[in-house]
């Protein structure tokens, strides 16, 4: 019924483990569904030589990049992360004695572990902000999640009303490429967005605020002195409170500086690192509205749809989620301690 050479590992010990219960050839046999040379062949090697794996050798063409050309392809991966595939073909080819094709080498890379991926985007950190980055890190590195259970997040979003999506794929002959079904419509400046203020701790979140164009020290003021403000002075009526916000031109004009200096007795302004989105968990729930944005079965036609829109997917984000988000502040500062105030994969 089968060759010793098609058993796998685990089958050529049943049939030693058959022979050793002092089953018969045959009885072996009809028990495993093997023939009957097959268990005898595969019974004498036990014997012969004490094991049970396959000594057959694989079939096919040898490949042509053996360990030493893995080596030499990882370091040429490491050397250039954005070499085409020509490009790692024609370097690899370079003093070999036997040159491979493209298709060896997406072969050999896969077999390695390598894949083509869209690499992921950070923001640029100069030396001067990486130092900031870890000189905050290492003040808060003993922080623990009930300290940060006293900070109200906070961050302005803009959301457009279109998306050009450059990863959208269809299924097409060569001659429908301006068939309508097709095709992608854009807009320019996306047809337009919404602009909100957000801010959240981690007792609750606070209602959306929209921006009706753009955001200048005089607006933001009005949202300090009118959402911040309140929610600071009743959520942490002890004066333990801390407001984070980045350090957008906006928040850092002068009359938004008086405005805190006169009240540091209510609530303290966190100090926050320049180019540090990874450091503030409101980010990622702006991630959450732009997916069930998308995930819409009805988009969004005009302006006034999307606020609304935005609006009620701020307003039944779950409690668990923007929670979990606070509690991982201790990790995220660990990760800038490890990266030295360098790009974390938060």
């Amino acid at each position: 019924m089968g060759k010793k050479g098609d058993l796998s590992n685990f089958e050529r010990g049943m049939v030693v483990g058959a022979r050793w219960a002092s089953l018969s050839i045959s009885q072996s046999a009809q028990l495993l569904g093997f023939s009957r040379t097959t268990i005898s062949m595969v019974y004498k090697e036990w014997c012969a030589k004490g094991k049970t794996s396959s000594m057959r050798q694989s079939c096919g063409r040898k490949c042509l990049v053996d360990a030493r050309g893995q080596r030499r392809m990882g370091r040429l991966i490491q050397a250039d992360r954005r070499a085409t595939l020509t490009g790692i073909t024609t370097r690899y080819n370079r003093g070999m004695q036997q040159s491979i094709c493209e298709a060896t080498t997406r072969t050999t890379l896969r077999r390695m572990g390598y894949n083509s991926r869209r690499p992921h985007r950070v923001p640029l950190i100069s030396t001067t902000n990486r130092k900031k980055r870890l000189q905050f890190a290492r003040a808060q590195q003993n922080w623990t999640v009930e300290d940060w259970k006293n900070v109200a997040w906070s961050d302005e979003s803009r959301f457009l009303l279109r998306h050009s999506n450059g990863r959208v794929r269809i299924w097409r002959k060569q001659n429908e490429n301006m068939d309508p079904s097709c095709l992608v419509t854009t807009v320019q400046a996306g047809g337009g967005g919404v602009m909100v203020w957000g801010m959240f701790s981690w007792h609750t979140l606070v209602p959306l605020v929209p921006i009706g164009h753009r955001l200048n020290a005089t607006a933001y003021l009005s949202i300090v002195s009118d959402h911040v403000h309140p929610f600071m002075t009743t959520m942490y009526p002890s004066s333990d409170g801390y407001f984070q916000q980045d350090n957008a031109p906006c928040h850092k004009a002068r009359i938004i500086s008086n405005w805190f200096l006169e009240h540091d007795n209510e609530f303290t302004v966190l100090q926050w690192p320049p180019q540090s989105p990874d450091l503030n968990p409101i980010e990622h729930l702006w991630d959450v509205v732009e997916w069930e944005l998308r995930a819409l079965d009805v988009h969004p036609t005009n302006l006034h749809q999307l606020q609304d829109a935005i609006l009620s997917i701020w307003a039944n984000i779950s409690k668990e989620c923007f929670q979990h988000l606070v509690e991982s502040m201790p990790r995220r500062i660990k990760a800038v301690l490890k990266a030295k105030g360098g790009q974390t994969p938060y």
